[in-house]
């Protein structure tokens, strides 16, 4: 008769080990859920408020926490900073990705200079798609805020794809994507200063790339046909 009972309490036992092991996930995971709401919260407030004007008490009104529980999440405000700035390069990153994917998928419509007018058009729509963003990622917006190097890692893994896509067409000088971002980053900075919502800089990309490859890629160059004024 002791069989039995001995074989109930080993299962009663290891059902409450697996609970107990189960339950740090759990708690992993509503604190990354909590985290990736102030995130998102961060997100709006900005668009609202501008990049430089993120309170920590309204953020933690839209969250529904008072202030200094924030502090259970993020160290500081430019932790959240941090945190935002890694989830704008990832965005900025999967959206080269999916060039990439398009540009096997159909090498002869993205090649040559074709690509480089894909490349500034994307590169331009997100950052003007999205001003808090562009502020945040390629600008000195905030004062003292320097992005972590998990953060800053996705940033050089950017770039490092833009120097081999532009390295697969030819332009190799280590400072053509430095000129490149240059460029692109000025005519999305003055569309979103002066004219937001408008057109009057980046109906200028095609200008801008053709400007760049007659400096960096001629050899790309064939016959140009520009429908822009």
């Amino acid at each position: 008769m002791s069989a039995p009972a001995s074989t109930a309490t080993t299962r009663v036992v290891t059902t409450a080990s697996a609970a107990e092991a189960d339950r740090p996930d759990r708690r992993a995971a509503r604190r990354q859920a909590t985290r990736d709401e102030i995130v998102a919260a961060a997100w709006e407030l900005v668009r609202e408020k501008g990049l430089a004007g993120l309170s920590l008490r309204d953020l933690a009104a839209r969250v529904g926490l008072k202030a200094p529980s924030l502090y259970s999440y993020f160290d500081s405000k430019h932790a959240i900073y941090d945190a935002m700035f890694m989830e704008g390069y990832l965005a900025f990153e999967a959206g080269w990705e999916r060039l990439a994917a398009e540009a096997t998928e159909d090498p002869a419509a993205l090649e040559g200079i074709d690509l480089l007018r894909t490349m500034a058009t994307r590169y331009v729509e997100f950052c003007t798609d999205d001003p808090a963003r562009f502020q945040l990622l390629f600008q000195r917006t905030i004062p003292d805020f320097e992005p972590s190097p998990e953060s800053y890692a996705v940033a050089e893994r950017v770039l490092a794809a833009a120097a081999e896509r532009f390295g697969a067409i030819g332009i190799t000088d280590p400072g053509s994507v430095d000129l490149w971002t240059a460029l692109l980053s000025g005519l999305a900075s003055q569309q979103i200063a002066n004219d937001p919502g408008g057109d009057r800089w980046s109906r200028r990309i095609d200008e801008a790339v053709e400007m760049f490859a007659a400096a960096r890629a001629p050899h790309l160059i064939t016959t140009i046909t520009r429908s822009q004024p």
